[in-house]
């Protein structure tokens, strides 16, 4: 964690692009071992890994549960995280709810 906070302390800007190689092929792609199962997973960081996430009032689902909540308390961080579902709808991942189904 403190070389990617080193290395992001570098940077005049966010390097998105970075991030998401980083994550996505190296940390997670790791362990992916088909090419259209690293795709599905790189297409599904790209809603968490983009410059709309740093705007107020983005949503990381259309319901709207799932959102970073902005200048608050760690406190107000708990109660979010408290109050989310115990069991995570598709829907935050960007799937439909049929993927429960297949799940």
């Amino acid at each position: 964690m403190t070389m990617l906070k080193t290395f992001l302390d570098e940077q005049d800007e966010i390097p998105w692009d970075a991030m998401l190689y980083v994550n996505g092929h190296i940390n997670y792609g790791g362990r992916v071992t088909d090419d259209w199962d690293r795709r599905c997973l790189i297409t599904l960081l790209r809603k968490y890994s983009n410059p709309e996430i740093l705007e107020d009032g983005y949503k990381f689902s259309d319901s709207g549960i799932y959102f970073a909540p902005t200048n608050c308390s760690v406190s107000a961080y708990c109660d979010y995280i408290d109050n989310l579902p115990l069991v995570e709808n598709p829907e935050v991942f960007g799937l439909h709810e049929n993927a429960n189904i297949t799940f």
